[in-house]
């Protein structure tokens, strides 16, 4: 009987070697008999033939090995940015993470972002410094730049040598040399390591072992191991310190049943497949389930708190298959427990990122943020495909919500959101080998927010023509930026019903998606301060139609400011160009801090809109001959400072022409 189960994240920056190390896991657990090869498109867990095609991962994928009396469930996740989702939720399934930093390459942005997420969500994490093998390799400066990211400390558990040959060994310390070196790390964050220091003791090795995994468990320190995956040296130490100094399951246990959706993909024998993390309780086949979101809370209980929108139980779902991993594949399995993944056949409303059971606690921080969005038309420009090009781009956005597909039935064109070039060639060729739909895409624009401009308030009242009866008045308060969405208030319910609140508040949630301008509304508090509802002529969707024309009768009181996405920046490029460069991050619109000069070279970091920067890799590459190298990540939104209008579409009718809005929300009136 197995001892513990293990779920890690095998996580890094594109080209960095995920998936070859997980091939050698599999080859070392003896899960498969011969490891594949990412360039050949043999991977065991690049499955897709667009993986084979372009050698990268652009999904998740799972995998499971036994090792030493232990489970390790293993989530392959995609390097490339585009496809950062895939990290994001996969963070929320995991003990604790695996990522591998090329010798040769450094810490690359992608890297510096997923470090910096699991510190913020207090995910422990073991380095894999990969390609030790390589010329060119630099242990030294990787371990500083490593510093340089985290407050992490960190601890060797081996060590690399004859490093920049291909005869490059990895050697253990022996007990003596190992308990000497770790007491002198330990001593920076441990009490107890910091005594033995200063009396010149040295801890026992097994009482050493304890302390590096309590702090491990704390996240305060991470082991560090060596080696190269693509010649399998390094993997067995690697998978031993899994083991020995890595948390298991338990640790995240719960005893009510409690799990994540962190993976959607569609089969066309078994339908919706849902990949769940599960924490605590079990499901068998054809148990009923309960999926929710993260908007989901417990219900208010202070007078003064928001009526939850959510006044009934979700509906339940059955479960009607269960698969489980062995090696790569997945089996038939009746049931999974607590603290195992398992693959979920069934449940039709499921999307990437829903819960199950009840909500999971400390969900890792962003590393998505869509900026730019894309209009999808039929190739051939037939509009009677749109419907067919809308389910497809619907079911797509099940697997990865960042897609966040729109259309309105009547439009000539749906929207979607996209990361990047790479992420739509990706789903260019899904609709087209999945579905057997041509689509062309526009090119990208930039998505704009807006939010409340002044204090303001916001009224409605539908009245006429009975039967009806509904009145709403909110107040709106402009918040810093960052701040989100915020809802209070609650009436007295002799003054409008608490399932009338809840309707007030699941349309207001509605309403955010398109303010005055077509953007969604962001950056501002709402509080409920009036509402009104009659016993007789009140109808329960009554409210669905008020709450949107008091919505935007708000931002038309308020004014509606325009918000502008911002990158970060950091270039490093030779020095002669840094005139250069300081005058096209001005010329963009950009704030730069002052340059830090080395000896041949230049770094700036700098922020700057979206809007004006699309063109800027191009740029630095031709001005620096590809000597240049550029790290940018999303920074924030700002007021636009251009004098430019932006205006988004809007989809469907405006409740600010509220004949027509009553009429089309009760059905008597088509936007085609």
């Amino acid at each position: 009987m197995l001892k513990q189960i293990h779920n890690i994240g095998i996580l890094a920056h594109v080209d960095s070697g995920k998936t070859t190390l997980t091939e050698q896991l599999l080859y070392l657990s003896g899960s498969i008999r011969q490891a594949g090869s990412v360039d050949e498109g043999t991977a065991a867990t690049d499955s897709m033939s667009i993986e084979k095609k372009r050698g990268i991962s652009v999904r998740s994928a799972s995998a499971c090995i036994e090792w030493k009396n232990t489970k390790i469930n293993i989530i392959d996740t995609p390097g490339h940015v585009d496809f950062a989702g895939e990290v994001e939720r996969a963070l929320s399934a995991l003990d604790y993470a695996v990522v591998i930093v090329s010798a040769v390459e450094g810490v690359r942005a992608h890297t510096e972002n997923i470090l910096k997420s699991l510190e913020n969500a207090k995910i422990p994490r073991l380095i894999f410094i990969n390609k030790t093998d390589r010329a060119g390799a630099d242990i030294s400066t990787v371990l500083k730049e490593l510093k340089s990211v985290t407050d992490t400390s960190y601890i060797e558990i081996n060590k690399p040598i004859n490093t920049g040959n291909e005869e490059v060994k990895i050697i253990s310390y022996s007990e003596n040399e190992f308990s000497t070196y770790a007491t002198e790390i330990l001593a920076d964050i441990n009490v107890k390591a910091e005594e033995a220091y200063l009396n010149e003791e040295v801890i026992y090795i097994e009482e050493i072992k304890n302390i590096i995994r309590e702090e491990i468990l704390n996240c305060t320190l991470s082991p560090v191991l060596y080696g190269s995956a693509k010649h399998g040296i390094g993997v067995k130490e690697l998978a031993d310190a899994l083991v020995e100094y890595m948390p298991s399951a338990e640790h995240k246990a719960t005893e009510e049943l409690c799990g994540i959706i962190y993976k959607i993909e569609h089969d066309k024998q078994n339908g919706k497949i849902s990949h769940v993390r599960l924490f605590g309780g079990k499901i068998s086949t054809r148990d009923e389930v309960r999926i929710l979101t993260s908007d989901n809370s417990a219900p208010s209980v202070s007078e003064n708190d928001a009526v939850d929108e959510d006044e009934k139980p979700k509906p339940k779902e059955k479960v009607s298959q269960i698969k489980t991993y062995n090696g790569a594949k997945l089996g038939d399995s009746g049931l999974v427990a607590g603290g195992d993944i398992a693959a979920l056949c069934g449940l039709p409303s499921a999307k990437a990122g829903n819960f199950i059971g009840s909500l999971v606690q400390g969900t890792a921080s962003k590393l998505v943020y869509p900026f730019l969005r894309v209009r999808v038309t039929p190739a051939d420009g037939d509009e009677r495909k749109l419907p067919e090009l809308a389910g497809a781009l619907s079911q797509l956005s099940d697997e990865e919500p960042y897609i966040d597909a729109k259309w309105e039935n009547g439009q000539k064109e749906i929207t979607i959101s996209t990361t990047g070039k790479i992420q739509l060639e990706v789903l260019e060729t899904l609709l087209k080998e999945r579905y057997s739909l041509d689509a062309s895409f526009s090119p990208p624009t930039v998505i704009y927010k807006e939010t409340p401009s002044t204090v303001g308030f916001a009224r409605a009242s539908y009245t006429m023509p009975k039967p009806c009866w509904a009145v709403v008045e909110f107040k709106f308060e402009p918040m810093p930026r960052g701040y989100g969405v915020s809802y209070h208030g609650r009436l007295p319910s002799n003054q409008c019903f608490y399932r009338y609140q809840s309707h007030i508040r699941t349309s207001f949630n509605s309403c955010l998606e398109q303010g005055l301008y077509g953007w969604e509304v962001t950056d501002f508090k709402c509080t409920l301060v009036g509402g009104e509802h009659h016993t007789i002529h009140t109808h329960p969707l009554d409210f669905f139609v008020c709450t949107p024309m008091a919505f935007m009768n708000g931002l038309q009181e308020t004014g509606s400011t325009i918000l502008e996405p911002l990158l970060k920046i950091r270039v490093t490029a030779p020095a002669e160009l840094s005139g250069k460069l300081l005058s096209e991050i001005v010329k963009m619109g950009g704030e730069y801090d002052s340059p830090v000069t080395h000896s041949q070279s230049v770094t700036l970091e700098a922020i700057v809109p979206v809007a004006t920067s699309m063109d800027f890799p191009t740029w630095l590459a031709v001005i620096s001959s590809g000597k240049a190298v550029l790290n940018q990540s999303f920074y924030g939104y700002r007021e636009c400072r251009d004098s430019l209008e932006h205006i988004n579409p809007r989809r469907g009718v405006n409740p600010l022409d509220r004949a027509k809005w009553i009429l089309w929300a009760r059905g008597a009136y088509s936007a085609e």
